[in-house]
């Protein structure tokens, strides 16, 4: 297992639509493997593989909440292969979303609050799964990320533009 490197707005590769995984292999799983010490790391509850600058479809999530405590936090790791929403309900639910891609800015978002996923797992079993509430806006978050768009996607274009804005400056410093 090894960090990778979490690419930051405005990188145009957070643009790219991922591919989708033909097999899982070793290479994936290395992948997986990396994605979740670079999750855990950062840290966040969710990592699509774009974000480390692999554009395929494949997403890790962790949405275990801390110990209360105060002890070792239980890991809950799920990975998500080519994964896609086949239905969504007309309820939405509103939740404030960050992303390790656009660090520390937060805003809410409008989604809707359940969906129904099918992906592969990493033994390459085809699944589905019903998903509401945090779960339901994370695997929406990052199924968003595989095809290049971004959580300040639903914002006002104000809201966004001032976030490119921002982002933009810090690159250029940050390249000086």
């Amino acid at each position: 297992m090894s960090l990778r490197e979490i690419i930051i707005l405005p990188d145009k590769q957070l643009r790219l639509v991922s591919k989708p995984v033909e097999k899982v292999t070793p290479d994936i799983r290395q992948l997986v493997d990396d994605m979740f010490q670079t999750m855990y790391d950062a840290p966040g509850i969710g990592l699509a593989a774009i974000q480390v600058a692999q554009p395929l479809r494949v997403i890790t999530m962790d949405l275990a909440k801390p110990d209360a405590e105060g002890g070792e936090t239980r890991r809950e790791p799920r990975v998500f292969i080519n994964p896609e929403i086949i239905a969504r309900s007309d309820e939405l639910s509103v939740y404030e979303e960050g992303c390790l891609s656009i660090p520390e800015y937060y805003e809410e978002v409008e989604r809707p609050a359940r969906v129904r996923v099918r992906f592969i797992d990493l033994d390459g079993k085809l699944r589905e799964e019903d998903a509401e509430g945090l779960y339901a806006t994370c695997i929406q978050h990052e199924i968003d990320h595989l095809n290049g768009v971004l959580f300040i996607d639903y914002l006002s274009k104000l809201k966004r533009d001032r976030v490119m804005k921002k982002f933009t400056k810090a690159a250029k410093r940050g390249g000086e």
